[in-house]
């Protein structure tokens, strides 16, 4: 027989663009209580059973004396932060907040940044503000706030931490006799990613950084287009001018993943974040149609979600002399974002959005004709509303179209050749979203397996992104995930390193090639890998003779035993490997 010859011609084919980038969405918390850098839960006593039934203003604060302390809106800080603290402390009063999973994360010689906003009813006061741990140990100098105004002002403190702790908390304490009010409760580590303020964790920052993704898809997903249509409405759909200006002025939203969202994390820090790791920016607006609870603004109304989009792009891309540039250059970015894609809806199904997308997409595109605007093709990779996604996407011109899969390692095995098919000179396919299902080294190759087929058809595929990105292990709704956190640790999953190879070392174009005398395929074996994770078919595990695990700079050895006990026994692995994810 003769050799197997590859020849790679000088011919550049297909352009990878912005091929593999990332998409997130406030779902594990991996916003508050993840990417975003403030400590305190509940800063602003806002929570409210809209978000969860469990949840009231004071969930995730203890209160010392419920007679001193109470919950009020009477006279708040503004009109779209109503509640507030009333502090009338017959004795001595604490609170006490320890933020989300056991604690906070102080760490030794690290600086925090306090602030509050306070109102004095009578005379001067003081507040004495702490760091400690679990037990009420100190782990900085207290410090005492004096507050004069009789007004609604804002306090700062700066803190440096003496030890390291993860049961963290933050506690205020009211001498007998105070009368104040108190609301936005904001503990920040000084360390962000970049240093900016208001922002994201430094290490979660880094790790996506580390991605080179080429684009960042944001604020999601589900959460974009479940809610209200009236945008001041408690569970107002997502608008992004809630999002921006100073964070007291953000008012708090359900967010359909059974929490309280604060839109501290908003569109000019994913603008910014997007910025920071090389990505460019891809946000979703909602399209006036909510398919999880069957509403959609009148085709007569549809002017100010409209407006919303327009107003988008030139918050994005505007002069400094324009209305919405002016608002991003007083935020402290000069600069034009330069925003190149924007998606209108989100996995929407019925015709209701299918009506209304060609308004929005023909207002844009006469305004913005550079802008590459994406549709939606629903939830499915296949089937009826499928169809009509990429029905209306061919009968509007859009760009792009955005698919959602997330199946077994089987469907992705005999998928491999799906967009082999599609109509080059069609709308190009986003795959916006897609996993197949398990956090396993076998997942992760076969995910590999389809995204080489994903780069062979750059000139019909445009984008994709692996979906979701972030899991607090401690507020798990979904898996699998790309990177798993608590509030110390970073622990990214095998997935993530098979999206970084494609990112970091993603080409700029297809190559011709020829491939001569090529065998014909023959299965020997067409089981699945066994990656010493899973359990084989007898019931035992595969065990080595010598194993090495290093993580977070510490290396453990071990003789005789699996790759699965090795690291249940690793505390550096716990992160990584989360019961059930291996097991299932």
């Amino acid at each position: 027989m003769k050799d197997t010859k590859l020849t790679v011609t000088n011919e550049l084919t297909a352009p990878l663009n912005d091929l593999f980038g990332i998409f997130f969405e406030d779902i594990n918390h991996a916003a508050d209580g993840g990417l975003y850098a403030e400590m305190v839960q509940n800063r602003s006593f806002e929570f409210a059973p809209i978000d969860n039934s469990d949840y009231q203003a004071t969930t995730a604060w203890e209160l010392s004396d419920p007679q001193s302390l109470r919950v009020a809106d009477k006279d708040p800080l503004n009109t779209k932060n109503l509640h507030y603290l009333t502090v009338d402390a017959k004795q001595t009063a604490t609170i006490t907040n320890a933020g989300f999973n056991s604690g906070m994360f102080y760490q030794q010689g690290e600086q925090y940044n306090f602030s509050f906003f306070v109102k004095a009813l009578n005379g001067t006061q003081e507040v004495t503000v702490q760091l400690t741990d679990d037990s009420g140990k100190k782990i900085a100098a207290p410090q005492s706030i004096t507050v004069e105004s009789h007004q609604w002002l804002k306090y700062s403190a700066q803190f440096t931490a003496e030890q390291t702790t993860t049961t963290g908390r933050l506690v205020l304490t009211f001498p007998e006799g105070t009368r104040i009010l108190v609301d936005m409760i904001s503990l920040f580590p000084k360390n962000t990613f970049n240093h900016r303020p208001n922002y994201v964790r430094a290490d979660l920052g880094e790790t996506l950084k580390d991605l080179h993704p080429k684009f960042l898809r944001f604020p999601g997903g589900c959460l974009v287009h479940d809610g209200q249509l009236d945008p001041d409405n408690r569970g107002a759909m997502y608008r992004w001018k809630n999002s921006i200006g100073p964070v007291e002025q953000r008012p708090a939203r359900r967010n359909n993943w059974g929490y309280n969202q604060t839109l501290g994390l908003g569109y000019f820090e994913y603008f910014e974040l997007s910025e920071d790791i090389g990505a460019e920016p891809l946000p979703v607006l909602p399209g006036a149609h909510d398919p999880h609870h069957d509403r959609e603004a009148p085709i007569a109304q549809l002017g100010d979600w409209i407006d919303d989009a327009l107003d988008l792009i030139e918050f994005a891309n505007g002069s400094e002399n324009s209305k919405w540039g002016k608002v991003r250059v007083a935020l402290g970015h000069p600069k034009p974002f330069n925003l190149k894609y924007l998606a209108i809806g989100n996995e929407e199904v019925g015709q209701a959005f299918f009506d209304r997308y060609p308004y929005f997409h023909k207002a844009i595109k006469a305004k913005y004709p550079n802008i590459k605007l994406i549709n939606t093709s629903g939830p499915f990779a296949a089937g009826a509303e499928f169809e009509r996604g990429w029905k209306s996407a061919r009968e509007n011109h859009s760009d792009l179209v955005d698919e959602h899969y997330y199946t077994a390692p089987t469907w992705f095995l005999a998928n491999q050749h799906r967009y082999d098919s599609y109509d080059p000179k069609g709308p190009k396919a986003f795959i916006g979203e897609y996993a197949s299902k398990k956090n396993q080294w076998y997942n992760a190759v076969v995910e590999a397996s389809y995204m080489t087929g994903l780069e062979r058809n750059a000139d019909k595929v445009g984008l994709a992104c692996y979906a979701p990105l972030f899991c607090n292990v401690d507020y798990k709704d979904w898996t699998p995930d790309l990177i798993f956190f608590n509030q110390s640790e970073v622990s990214p999953s095998v997935n993530y390193y098979v999206q970084q190879l494609f990112m970091k070392y993603q080409g700029t174009n297809n190559v011709d090639y020829h491939l001569a005398n090529v065998p014909e395929a023959k299965v020997i074996d067409d089981g699945p890998l066994n990656d010493g994770l899973s359990p084989q078919a007898d019931g035992t595990d595969v065990k080595f003779e010598n194993i090495r695990l290093t993580a977070n700079g510490q290396t453990k050895q071990f003789k005789g035993q699996s790759l699965r006990n090795c690291l249940r026994s690793s505390l550096n692995f716990d992160i990584l490997l989360q019961k059930g994810n291996y097991d299932d």
